[in-house]
């Protein structure tokens, strides 16, 4: 999944102050991209180029200063912790555990979503369902919800290598939707009808949940930079976090503002 967005057609080496080059999670796209259309209009005499090309690779070209800001939807690990990158937090997303929506198991807990990505678990009967062999759909490794859903799953354990591994959100989603037997994971902003999103320890993924702490399966979405955002970076940053965007692009993409939990008391 990689979309690139060229506003303006300005020169990086005649313009650096001018454009910005926005690298990284294919999650965020959707606030990334349309921030970067929204404030172009507004800012026509700045450019904001928006790539989706992974997590890892976002943080690995902001590190190496081949983008300005890497968007991650995921934690740095702990080799990437003395790169001088600076965190600042754009949203909060859940990470949904989706089935066809034929498969009538409409809820597992934790422990048994872990087993099933470990290959611990590996028919639908043993868990309430058909007696069908449960097939796994997986991210690959370059993959912040992946990460994120291994640190928090799994435990940071082995996934069962015979999943099938997907390089995008959409496409874990469309195999879902294909497949009865098929089981993924993607953000829920990415979550429709084609899929069945369940409940994880009986508690369904939504706004109110993620924001009481109640479901398990959620994260924080990053933008990183190389030391302090200044200049155009900074004027990018600002605008996400502003209510404008955090009020409609972010909910409009299935997120959570990043002050929602401070208004709601978290």
């Amino acid at each position: 999944m990689l979309s690139m967005l060229f506003l303006g057609g300005c020169s990086r080496a005649s313009s650096a102050e001018h454009q910005l080059i926005v690298t990284g999670s294919t999650t965020i796209l959707p606030i990334s991209e349309v921030a970067a259309e929204d404030y172009h209009t507004l800012h026509p005499e700045e450019d904001v180029l928006v790539s989706g090309v992974g997590s890892s690779a976002g943080i690995e070209n902001v590190s190496s200063g081949t983008s300005d800001i890497g968007t991650s939807s995921r934690e740095l690990k702990d080799e990437e912790l003395d790169l001088g990158l600076v965190d600042t937090p754009v949203a909060y997303d859940a990470i949904a555990v989706i089935v066809n929506p034929s498969n009538p198991v409409t809820s597992l807990t934790t422990a048994q979503i872990k087993a099933i990505f470990q290959g611990k678990i590996t028919n639908w009967r043993e868990v309430g369902g058909l007696n069908l062999p449960i097939g796994l759909v997986n991210r690959d490794e370059a993959s912040g919800t992946r990460e994120a859903f291994g640190k928090i799953v799994l435990d940071k354990q082995r996934f069962d290598p015979t999943a099938v591994i997907l390089p995008g959100t959409g496409q874990v989603r469309s195999v879902v939707a294909q497949a009865p037997s098929a089981i993924g994971y993607i953000s829920l902003g990415f979550v429709t009808d084609d899929v069945k999103a369940i409940s994880v320890d009986g508690i369904v993924a939504s706004e109110k949940t993620v924001v009481s702490g109640e479901y398990p399966i959620q994260r924080i979405l990053h933008m990183f930079t190389k030391g302090e955002p200044t200049g155009l970076a900074k004027r990018y940053i600002d605008y996400v976090l502003s209510a404008d965007i955090q009020n409609s692009v972010v909910r409009d993409a299935g997120f959570i503002p990043i002050t929602a939990k401070a208004v709601n008391g978290g």
